[in-house]
């Protein structure tokens, strides 16, 4: 499997840096772009810097328009965006293609691959939510990042794999992040 991560500067850098890690486990390669502004939150939230993300995949900046995740003949199975801004997720759903970012996950739409949004921000304006059907009939997997309870998180690292779980899920990715509903402790 061949993945893409996109990286937004919404808050919540944590999740995109835990599912970097949990793919680099299961050998999955991966590519990466990131945003400006999500550089300077990776930073402010976690102390990471877009060295740090080396270690996972080739980094691309979200204004490199000539990297190889803007053509679809780059062959990828799937691109998690996480965490998504609304102004992403707003351009996803009306097809432009500002940043690599954007630009990258048009090509999971109109190539037919798997495209997960693990949108980060409440609450919801009628917008947020008509973009998200809109991003969802284009064949878009919305995932916001809301964590379960049910497997008694205690810590924060517990709440951000109950999400990052529910991203490998989407990619059919085996995983232990989480206890699952109805299993014995």
């Amino acid at each position: 499997m061949r993945a893409v991560v996109g990286i937004t500067g919404a808050t919540g850098t944590i999740y995109g840096y835990r599912l970097l890690q949990k793919l680099k486990e299961h050998g999955i390669e991966t590519a990466i772009v990131i945003s400006d502004y999500a550089t300077k939150i990776l930073e402010m939230e976690d102390g990471k810097s877009v060295a740090d993300l080396t270690e996972f995949g080739e980094v691309y900046s979200s204004s490199d328009l000539m990297a190889p995740t803007a053509s679809g003949s780059y062959k990828f199975d799937a691109m998690v965006i996480v965490p998504c801004t609304m102004k992403t997720l707003a351009e996803i759903a009306n097809g432009l293609s500002s940043n690599l970012i954007s630009r990258t996950a048009d090509v999971a739409l109109k190539e037919r691959r798997k495209l997960i949004l693990v949108t980060r921000e409440t609450p919801l304006s009628l917008v947020h939510i008509k973009n998200m059907l809109k991003a969802t009939s284009a064949g878009a997997v919305v995932l916001p990042a809301s964590p379960g309870f049910y497997h008694k998180p205690k810590t924060i690292e517990d709440l951000v794999d109950y999400v990052v779980g529910k991203v490998l899920d989407q990619l059919g990715i085996e995983h232990e992040l989480f206890r699952r509903w109805g299993a014995e402790k």
